[in-house]
């Protein structure tokens, strides 16, 4: 009993987020009310706040569950190809996470963050998308490091090679999101990436 009692609540939060982020892409995240959420999803609001605290509390649900660490893109490359060099590494992780962003879900959430969520009270969308920003340029420069270490970078240093890959994965990334129906980011951003990081120190491509 308490098993399924579990299994139910699990399912009527998953649901609650599905229906703020039908509204949120539909109304924006300011013009939707959290009843208006509730009553979308077929439940009430007490149910919604037992769940939810605040309608912060929910787009940071909404945004956690399609989140993916950047770290666990490399830790996938890791178990896959141990032997990888830190510039494959790079390679192989950023392409996947390309690949990642063109699922529908992926692609109605980010939508929302980047043109249908305002600043207004607790939520912040410039500090949310601030604090992805720092994780992945955390992480990118680590790599880079360890490829300056390892001599792979050819007149280029690791900071400015950081700073040139998150240059085209952001710009890459913001120029999609306007239309992702039109062309495929991983497709796009492969023949960027491995172009760029060819002149930083070149990369064997195993495609």
């Amino acid at each position: 009993m308490v098993r399924r009692t579990k299994a139910e609540a699990a399912a009527t939060r998953e649901a609650l987020i599905d229906a703020a982020e039908e509204m949120f892409l539909e109304h924006g995240v300011a013009r939707t009310s959290l009843e208006q959420v509730a009553r979308h999803a077929g439940m009430t609001r007490g149910a919604l706040y037992w769940h939810f605290k605040n309608k912060a509390d929910l787009v940071k649900a909404m945004l956690q569950r399609v989140h993916l660490p950047f770290q666990d893109l490399f830790d996938q490359v890791d178990t896959v190809c141990p032997q990888a060099s830190p510039l494959e590494a790079i390679r192989a992780a950023c392409i996947h996470g390309l690949e990642q962003l063109e699922t529908p879900q992926k692609i109605r959430v980010h939508t929302i963050l980047t043109y249908r969520c305002e600043l207004f009270g607790d939520i912040d969308p410039q500090e949310m998308e601030r604090e992805i920003t720092e994780e992945i340029f955390g992480v990118l420069q680590h790599y880079f490091k360890m490829a300056e270490a390892q001599g792979q970078l050819k007149n280029i240093s690791a900071d400015v090679a950081t700073e040139m890959l998150y240059a085209l994965l952001s710009g890459l990334f913001h120029t999609w999101i306007r239309q992702p129906e039109d062309y495929s980011i991983s497709q796009q951003g492969r023949a960027l990436l491995d172009t760029l990081l060819n002149m930083m120190g070149g990369t064997e491509s195993p495609d």
